[in-house]
Protein backbone atom coordinates (compact mmCIF):
# COMPACT_ATOMS: atom_id res chain seq x y z
CA UNK A 1 0.00 0.00 0.00
CA UNK A 2 1.24 3.83 -0.85
CA UNK A 3 1.84 6.25 1.77
CA UNK A 4 -1.11 8.36 0.02
CA UNK A 5 -3.66 4.93 -0.57
CA UNK A 6 -2.73 4.35 3.99
CA UNK A 7 -2.99 8.12 4.23
CA UNK A 8 -6.55 8.19 2.44
CA UNK A 9 -7.81 4.84 4.61
CA UNK A 10 -6.84 6.55 7.58
CA UNK A 11 -4.12 3.94 8.28
CA UNK A 12 -0.53 4.99 9.55
CA UNK A 13 1.65 4.24 6.86
CA UNK A 14 4.82 3.67 9.24
CA UNK A 15 3.68 2.12 12.61
CA UNK A 16 6.65 4.25 14.49
CA UNK A 17 5.02 7.57 13.25
CA UNK A 18 6.33 10.44 14.85
CA UNK A 19 3.97 12.63 16.55
CA UNK A 20 4.39 16.48 15.90
CA UNK A 21 4.96 17.77 18.86
CA UNK A 22 7.29 20.48 20.44
CA UNK A 23 10.21 20.36 22.89
CA UNK A 24 7.41 21.47 25.41
CA UNK A 25 6.97 18.90 28.08
CA UNK A 26 3.19 17.68 26.86
CA UNK A 27 0.39 16.87 29.54
CA UNK A 28 1.30 13.02 28.96
CA UNK A 29 4.76 12.75 29.47
CA UNK A 30 5.82 11.06 32.43
CA UNK A 31 8.74 12.92 33.97
CA UNK A 32 9.22 10.28 36.74
CA UNK A 33 10.00 7.99 34.22
CA UNK A 34 12.16 10.00 31.61
CA UNK A 35 13.93 10.68 34.49
CA UNK A 36 14.83 7.11 35.76
CA UNK A 37 15.20 6.16 32.09
CA UNK A 38 17.72 8.97 31.64
CA UNK A 39 19.56 7.22 34.57
CA UNK A 40 19.14 3.48 33.56
CA UNK A 41 20.48 4.74 29.96
CA UNK A 42 22.94 6.60 31.34
CA UNK A 43 24.18 3.53 33.08
CA UNK A 44 23.82 1.22 30.44
CA UNK A 45 25.81 3.31 28.17
CA UNK A 46 28.68 3.54 30.72
CA UNK A 47 28.79 -0.08 30.93
CA UNK A 48 28.73 -1.22 27.87
CA UNK A 49 31.59 1.81 27.25
CA UNK A 50 33.80 -0.07 29.56
CA UNK A 51 32.91 -3.74 28.08
CA UNK A 52 33.69 -1.86 24.23
CA UNK A 53 36.59 0.19 25.36
CA UNK A 54 37.65 -0.53 28.40
CA UNK A 55 37.96 -4.61 27.46
CA UNK A 56 36.93 -5.76 23.74
CA UNK A 57 39.37 -2.85 21.96
CA UNK A 58 42.20 -2.01 24.04
CA UNK A 59 44.42 -4.32 22.23
CA UNK A 60 43.51 -1.98 19.25
CA UNK A 61 43.97 1.18 21.40
CA UNK A 62 47.68 -0.14 22.63
CA UNK A 63 48.66 -1.10 19.04
CA UNK A 64 48.17 2.15 17.68
CA UNK A 65 48.87 4.24 21.20
CA UNK A 66 50.24 7.28 19.27
CA UNK A 67 46.80 8.21 18.23
CA UNK A 68 45.67 8.79 21.47
CA UNK A 69 45.78 10.47 24.87
CA UNK A 70 47.77 9.31 27.48
CA UNK A 71 45.83 7.39 30.14
CA UNK A 72 46.37 10.78 32.98
CA UNK A 73 44.93 13.26 30.02
CA UNK A 74 42.28 11.21 29.41
CA UNK A 75 41.55 11.05 33.21
CA UNK A 76 41.70 14.76 32.95
CA UNK A 77 39.15 14.82 30.29
CA UNK A 78 37.03 12.46 32.06
CA UNK A 79 34.36 15.59 32.69
CA UNK A 80 33.90 16.34 29.29
CA UNK A 81 33.54 12.79 28.42
CA UNK A 82 30.70 12.52 31.27
CA UNK A 83 28.89 15.64 30.05
CA UNK A 84 28.99 14.27 26.36
CA UNK A 85 27.43 10.87 26.82
CA UNK A 86 24.59 12.83 29.30
CA UNK A 87 23.61 15.24 26.92
CA UNK A 88 23.50 12.85 24.33
CA UNK A 89 21.45 9.99 26.53
CA UNK A 90 19.19 12.61 27.61
CA UNK A 91 18.48 13.38 23.87
CA UNK A 92 18.27 9.82 23.41
CA UNK A 93 15.13 9.32 26.03
CA UNK A 94 13.42 12.62 25.10
CA UNK A 95 13.44 12.01 21.36
CA UNK A 96 11.70 8.85 22.40
CA UNK A 97 9.31 10.32 24.98
CA UNK A 98 8.13 12.64 22.48
CA UNK A 99 8.52 11.04 18.99
CA UNK A 100 7.88 7.43 19.65
CA UNK A 101 6.54 6.62 23.00
CA UNK A 102 2.88 7.09 22.96
CA UNK A 103 2.56 5.56 19.31
CA UNK A 104 4.81 2.46 19.93
CA UNK A 105 3.41 -0.68 20.93
CA UNK A 106 5.86 -2.81 20.01
CA UNK A 107 10.00 -3.88 20.67
CA UNK A 108 10.48 -3.60 17.32
CA UNK A 109 10.09 -0.03 16.94
CA UNK A 110 12.21 0.22 20.03
CA UNK A 111 14.85 -2.09 18.17
CA UNK A 112 14.38 0.31 14.99
CA UNK A 113 15.07 3.78 16.82
CA UNK A 114 18.27 2.46 17.89
CA UNK A 115 19.10 1.10 14.80
CA UNK A 116 18.27 4.39 13.41
CA UNK A 117 19.99 6.73 15.95
CA UNK A 118 22.92 4.39 15.87
CA UNK A 119 23.51 4.77 12.36
CA UNK A 120 22.80 8.65 12.90
CA UNK A 121 25.20 8.99 15.67
CA UNK A 122 28.04 6.35 14.06
CA UNK A 123 28.84 8.74 11.56
CA UNK A 124 31.49 10.65 13.93
CA UNK A 125 33.37 7.02 13.25
CA UNK A 126 33.66 7.23 9.34
CA UNK A 127 34.67 10.68 10.16
CA UNK A 128 37.46 9.61 12.43
CA UNK A 129 38.61 7.13 10.24
CA UNK A 130 38.96 9.73 7.17
CA UNK A 131 41.37 12.31 9.64
CA UNK A 132 42.83 10.40 11.87
CA UNK A 133 45.37 7.76 10.37
CA UNK A 134 43.75 4.81 12.68
CA UNK A 135 43.32 0.99 10.66
CA UNK A 136 39.68 1.08 9.70
CA UNK A 137 39.16 -1.94 11.74
CA UNK A 138 38.93 0.78 15.00
CA UNK A 139 36.13 2.61 12.93
CA UNK A 140 34.41 -0.75 11.81
CA UNK A 141 34.41 -1.61 15.36
CA UNK A 142 33.35 1.93 16.44
CA UNK A 143 30.57 1.83 14.07
CA UNK A 144 29.28 -1.06 14.69
CA UNK A 145 29.81 -1.15 18.26
CA UNK A 146 27.65 1.73 18.59
CA UNK A 147 24.80 0.75 17.02
CA UNK A 148 24.99 -2.39 19.31
CA UNK A 149 24.83 0.27 21.89
CA UNK A 150 21.81 2.24 20.51
CA UNK A 151 19.47 -0.72 20.15
CA UNK A 152 20.62 -1.71 23.51
CA UNK A 153 19.35 2.27 24.81
CA UNK A 154 16.33 2.06 22.29
CA UNK A 155 14.98 -1.49 24.18
CA UNK A 156 16.19 0.16 27.63
CA UNK A 157 14.47 3.00 26.62
CA UNK A 158 11.05 1.34 25.35
CA UNK A 159 10.65 -0.69 28.77
CA UNK A 160 11.44 2.04 31.15
CA UNK A 161 9.90 4.81 30.07
CA UNK A 162 6.43 4.68 29.93
CA UNK A 163 4.23 7.84 28.62
CA UNK A 164 0.92 8.32 31.50
CA UNK A 165 -2.03 8.52 29.22
CA UNK A 166 -1.33 5.23 27.82
CA UNK A 167 0.42 1.53 28.48
CA UNK A 168 3.04 0.80 25.81
CA UNK A 169 2.81 -3.25 25.21
CA UNK A 170 5.58 -5.70 23.92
Amino acid sequence: MSLKAAQQLGKPAFTCALAGKSLQRSINMNTKRLILAVVVAFVVLWVTDFLIHGVWMTPDYRATQQLWRTDAEIQSHMAWMLGAQFLFVITFVILWAKGFASHTRNVACAVGYGLLMGLFSGVWAIIMYVVVPMPGSIAAKWFFAGIAQTILLGLVTFFVYKPKSSETKM
